[in-house]
């Protein structure tokens, strides 16, 4: 998806307030028109916060107690399904709809990927990087703990960030709309990326600079761990 298909998508989706509700006390649970659990006096019940409400008004004289589980309100865009995804995705990342993983890739605690992402296979996204939506990010790279790859959905007439394959985002980094980091380079910890980044380069600094060219020290240095993945 484009940035139009992206924005008409956001524009035309339904706000949602995805609500699991948990019930002691009997309820007239025949008439629920959203998916409901059960057993004796305990009913879950799982769907639109409004629906549930609803149903928790209509049966207040029969309900002891009740507990709401709220992850999100007027939410327009859905977290992505894992259910076909051959990627290890450890918890507490937050991934939306529209996303794309590659096999094998790792997305650790914390981090979170926006809508219209691209991750390529064998690829690491580490504890608490943002990747901004519409970001494109190549196979076997390492992107460092609590970096930020900026995203392009707003304004519409932005480049996304594209990340070529092999590279290593040394943690804490920034990369700002619209920057590509060429194929096998490093960006040094904590850098701020505000060029375009030469293939087989090393940059650092704060705006980034050209330090040298990839060594075979550094190719070392920056190997990824087939092992992890």
């Amino acid at each position: 998806m484009d940035t139009i298909e992206l924005i008409n998508y956001i524009k035309n989706a339904k706000k949602t307030t995805f609500t699991v509700a948990y019930i002691n006390g009997k309820i007239d649970y025949k008439k629920c028109k959203i998916k409901f659990f059960n057993s004796n006096d305990l009913t879950i019940l799982i769907g639109e916060y409004d629906e549930i409400i609803k149903i928790i008004r209509e049966n207040k004289e029969k309900i002891l107690d009740y507990y709401l589980d709220i992850d999100r309100r007027n939410s327009k865009v859905p977290l992505l399904n894992y259910e076909n995804i051959n990627a290890r995705i450890e918890p507490g990342a937050i991934i939306r709809d529209h996303v794309e993983i590659g096999d094998n890739a790792i997305i650790m605690m914390g981090a979170v990927i926006n809508i219209g992402a691209k991750i390529g296979r064998e690829t690491m996204i580490d504890m608490n990087a943002v990747i901004g939506g519409r970001a494109e990010i190549g196979v076997r790279c390492h992107i460092g703990a609590c970096s930020v790859i900026a995203g392009v959905i707003e304004p519409a007439s932005k480049l996304p960030v594209v990340i070529e394959d092999d590279c290593f985002i040394g943690a804490g980094s920034v990369i700002l709309e619209g920057i590509r980091i060429g194929k096998n380079s490093v960006v040094g910890a904590g850098s701020v990326v505000i060029r375009d980044v030469e293939p087989g380069t090393v940059v650092a600094g704060n705006p980034a600079k050209f330090i040298k060219t990839k060594s075979e020290l550094l190719k070392e240095k920056s190997r990824i761990v087939d092992e992890l993945r």
